[in-house]
């Protein structure tokens, strides 16, 4: 593979100091996908409260996610430009006032309109670490500083759910969105003492390509999104194809960029690199899984078997545990052996964790079969992530690691939007015509044929063995 010489020189600054940084990254990652499960737990509250229809309720959420992923290809290529540090300095600030805007909304509509610019913060915020991780560590140590970072993310879901349950049923939803005020603070004080200025580069940022990216995304998830509320209209279908007629022309975009004199936001000789490409599909087939899951997962444990959002919050924390644990080992392990091991049993756990949340939901079990899906997705989710992230970003070259940040960021985020419409379709579609706990069910069976193809994928990593490819382990 080429480029290895720079992913293996030595690390810029001493690794006690890199640790500080991650440790002040670690804070911002903690809040912004804390937001996953604490507001999903929060969800049912806001929908009875607030008056809202389950499509509403589904855009709460969508919204951010939506706002976090489109803009995910520029707001990696700022943080090239401007600096790391810098961007996300000015992210933290937008999520955190768009946080305390949202405690405060007055109706559901809203609520949605400031979660929009909450997830746009998040935007700022989300590629810029990666990008300085593979910065600031050595080769050799990137697997543990990622497996770090797995368990950061994980923890969120521990919290998130607890959290949001004790809030919920005591001091009201609002207090959802406030207490990301003082960790939102926290992460810019910390941020701005360890992480430090890195040197910038000069690229040009495509804002058309931008433009172009932005109405394709939006064209396909307002499409699913809307058409089981409003029955699939021809208008909704125009919708849909000038969403993929956007996506073929920002393809265009890319191999032109440089006949228009600018650079690409995705340059297509990332996709040269295989582990890159593959790890950049399989991290789309497991954001549209996990960051969808938990509000079909809330909806049956409150609605259909009646629990308080303070127990059904509970009912999540064995997945964070798991996660929490084990997902340092495992970044740890990564540094050793071929990562494509990891990920296939990772991958085949979620695709097991999937199929009994669906098959439970459908008989409609007891609240506490559900524990048994929630282990293994907890097991499969530290099995899966800081793998993934490793080998496909640790042996691009360097002028193509902040680029490479940014798409496998978006990959995973727009995963997560088309998820969270996708899973929104498929309950909607069932409301009414099925039994709850089967309209539920079968918006979480949904994922596996998405992890299927993800576990195909990572299954065809190089440096697994015995393909010709480069060792992983070294």
């Amino acid at each position: 593979m080429t480029g290895t010489t720079f992913s293996r020189t030595a690390a810029p600054i001493p690794e006690k100091q890199a640790w500080r940084a991650l440790a002040a990254l670690c804070i911002g990652l903690f809040v912004t996908l804390l937001d996953q499960s604490l507001v999903a737990v929060s969800l049912p509250r806001i929908a009875e409260e607030l008056d809202a229809s389950i499509n509403q309720v589904v855009w709460v959420s969508a919204v951010y996610l939506l706002t976090f992923a489109v803009p995910l290809l520029i707001t990696g290529r700022l943080g090239d430009r401007f600096g790391q540090r810098n961007v996300y300095l000015v992210g933290m600030a937008v999520f955190t006032l768009g946080a305390l805007a949202c405690s405060l909304a007055p109706t559901i509509e809203w609520l949605i309109l400031l979660r929009a610019v909450q997830g746009l913060g998040g935007s700022l915020i989300n590629p810029q670490p990666l990008s300085i991780i593979h910065r600031i560590f050595a080769h050799d140590r990137r697997g543990a500083a990622t497996g770090v970072w797995s368990a950061v993310a994980s923890s969120a879901g521990l919290f998130g759910p607890v959290l949001g349950g004790v809030l919920v049923g005591t001091v009201g939803w609002r207090w959802v969105f406030f207490v990301y005020v003082p960790l939102g603070v926290l992460s810019l004080v910390m941020v701005a003492r360890n992480v430090p200025r890195l040197p910038t580069g000069t690229s040009r940022i495509d804002l058309l390509s931008g433009l172009v990216s932005l109405i394709a995304v939006l064209g396909v998830v307002f499409s699913l999104q809307q058409g089981p509320e409003v029955g699939w209209s021809w208008w909704l279908w125009v919708v849909l194809g000038v969403g993929v007629l956007a996506f073929l022309l920002f393809i265009r975009l890319q191999r032109t960029a440089g006949r228009r004199g600018t650079e690409a936001l995705v340059p297509l000789g990332l996709f040269g690199h295989r582990n890159f490409a593959l790890g950049a599909f399989a991290v789309f087939t497991l954001g549209f899984t996990v960051y969808s899951v938990n509000l079909p997962i809330m909806l049956y444990l409150q609605v259909g078997q009646g629990l308080p959002s303070e127990v059904a919050g509970l009912m999540l924390v064995p997945m964070g545990v798991i996660s929490v644990f084990m997902a340092p080992v495992v970044g740890r392990i990564t540094d050793r052996v071929p990562p494509g091991r990891i990920s296939r049993i990772g991958f085949t756990a979620m695709i097991a964790a999937m199929t009994l949340f669906g098959v439970f939901m459908h008989l409609e079990l007891s609240a506490w079969w559900i524990l048994l899906p929630v282990v293994a997705l907890g097991f499969a989710n530290s099995m899966c992530w800081a793998p993934n992230s490793t080998i496909s970003m640790r042996d691009l070259p360097g002028a193509l690691v902040g680029a490479g940040s940014g798409v496998y960021n978006t990959s995973r985020q727009v995963g997560a939007v088309v998820g969270a419409a996708a899973l929104g379709a498929v309950m909607q579609m069932g409301e009414g015509t099925l039994s709850f706990g089967a309209a539920m069910g079968n918006a979480l069976l949904l994922p596996v044929v998405l992890l299927l193809a993800g576990l195909v994928a990572v299954s065809r990593f190089r440096g697994d063995g015995g393909d010709g490819g480069e060792s992983a382990g070294r």
